[in-house]
């Protein structure tokens, strides 16, 4: 065996497949966008069959590009887009509906009479969430209650559900292995983060039959092999984790107090808690970081839904750049005496706010407003937001201190925006010489429970930083722009 792991990665926009080598260095890419479906304001949905076929084609495309085949492949990890629902029927293989998105907001007003009622309270207090469509409850019942049918056979054990980790090792294994793994559990509204188990009185609460649950098991455990017909040979899949959680083990954020932050479709922050699970004063997410040989390491997590994905808005919408590596040298050029602000609550505010009504707005445009002006303001405005959640989690966790931020994902390749950030933030900013940290972090599940890589404390070691930003903004001057954000914040706020 020659040591090589697979990573796969499936993201909101695109389905990525890495092949690593022994140095953990990337031997072979594969990526592969797929369709955004907003069926109505607010909702979003994806084909499961198009999500399928791309990481079928990625993974296929990585091997080819390694120069490698199936059987010289370890091990599989795989790290997901979380919260995204599928049902699909256990004989056919096929989902009853579309996968239902993560950014999807169909659920509001469903969310909000279950807080009106006072469920709120018990929901946080097991599964360490709030109340809002975000998480995988809701729409679970949505599917059931929608579509014809579902719920008679769901109740049958007819159906399974599953986020996109589940159903990706499904298809893998041909139907043979139902399972996911603790952090996607727990970003569900039905597994009690303390007990580590399905809830029963959280089932009860949102009406969804047990029959439909995988089982649960740690990171970096045995999901079964893949059917030797997809790729040629059978390779065993040994590590999973939803995608902010693998980020923060491929930055090796494995100490308390270690943060890191991703920048892909939305924005992430992760604070590792240990085995302390704080309870949040200010709006946060208390959350499994990883569970690994069965003990649970937890997280405080701010949740931004939108961070690239105004970049994508900025070039597939306004149509003002041609790429979205052109905006960040856009937003160099912008007028420094024009003060626009842009909150991107395309679906809603997440962490600290969680409006899921509130919608996006710019502020402070003027006749000279133009490209440059906009561009600056949807890349500030990620930088401002992460500000929000370090603010809170500094507040709900003392044993933070001050800290250096360790950051991932596509939008870190703009020096511009990383300087932003530290200035923003007052704090250093690191960018690691891996910027896949994601799928990083999914091999290393994988690579390590194999026997192929290092073990914890040799992986963070191997940790190594491309650059860091320090800041280097006027106190006065990031005060006032601080002031400008809040009020555009306050203003967008519909609660």
């Amino acid at each position: 065996m020659s040591g090589y792991i697979l990573a796969i990665d499936q993201g909101t926009t695109s389905s990525r497949a890495i092949v690593f080598g022994k140095d953990r260095t990337i031997a072979g890419l594969g990526q592969k966008e797929f369709t955004q479906i907003f069926p109505q304001d607010g909702w979003v949905e994806h084909d499961p069959e198009e999500i399928w076929e791309s990481v079928v084609w990625a993974v296929k495309t990585a091997l080819k590009d390694a120069k490698v085949e199936a059987k010289d492949i370890a091990a599989i990890g795989i790290t997901n887009q979380r919260e995204t629902t599928l049902i699909w029927d256990r004989v056919t293989g096929k989902a009853i509906h579309n996968a239902i998105v993560w950014q999807d907001r169909r659920t509001a007003a469903y969310c909000a009479k279950l807080k009106k009622a006072g469920h709120e309270k018990l929901v946080t207090r097991k599964t360490g969430l709030l109340l809002d469509p975000y998480f995988s409850g809701t729409k679970v019942r949505w599917l059931l209650d929608n579509v014809k049918g579902a719920r008679k056979r769901a109740e049958k054990g007819e159906l399974a559900f599953g986020t996109v980790d589940s159903f990706l090792i499904w298809r893998l294994t041909g139907g043979k292995v139902h399972a996911t793994d603790a952090t996607n559990a727990g970003r569900t509204l039905l597994f009690d983060i303390a007990k580590n188990s399905w809830d029963k009185g959280l089932l009860a609460l949102f009406d969804v039959p047990a029959a439909l649950l995988p089982e649960v098991k740690d990171c970096a455990d045995d999901f079964g092999v893949t059917d030797p017909a997809l790729f040629g040979a059978p390779i065993p899949i040994l590590g999973v984790a939803g995608d902010q959680h693998a980020a923060s083990i491929g930055q090796a954020c494995f100490k308390p107090g270690m943060l890191k932050s991703t920048y892909g479709t939305g924005c992430f922050a992760l604070l590792n808690t240990g085995s302390d699970m704080v309870r949040s004063r200010n709006r946060l997410l208390t959350t499994i970081a990883y569970r690994l040989d069965g003990k649970t390491t937890y997280a405080l997590e701010g949740s931004i839904f939108i961070a690239g994905a105004a970049v994508q808005w900025i070039r597939d919408g306004l149509k003002l750049v041609k790429h979205a590596s052109e905006t960040g040298p856009l937003a160099r050029t912008a007028d420094p005496s024009q003060h626009v602000y842009m909150v991107p609550a395309f679906v809603g505010l997440g962490a600290p706010w969680w409006d899921a009504e509130a919608r996006g707005a710019i502020y402070g445009l003027t006749r000279n407003s133009g490209p440059a002006e906009i561009a600056r303001a949807a890349l500030e405005a990620v930088c401002y937001q992460t500000r929000d959640l370090l603010d809170a989690m500094r507040k709900d966790w003392k044993g933070g201190g001050d800290t250096v931020l360790r950051v991932d994902g596509g939008m870190v390749a703009s020096d511009w925006t990383m300087q932003f950030l530290a200035d923003i933030l007052d704090a250093p900013v690191d960018r690691p010489v891996i910027l896949e940290t994601t799928a990083l972090g999914a091999a290393w599940l994988a690579g390590s429970k194999a026997g192929m890589w290092p073990g914890m404390k040799d992986f963070a070691e191997s940790w190594a930083r491309d650059a860091q930003f320090k800041p280097r903004m006027e106190a006065a001057e990031r005060k006032t722009k601080i002031k400008g954000w809040d009020i555009a914040v306050r203003r967008t706020l519909t609660q």
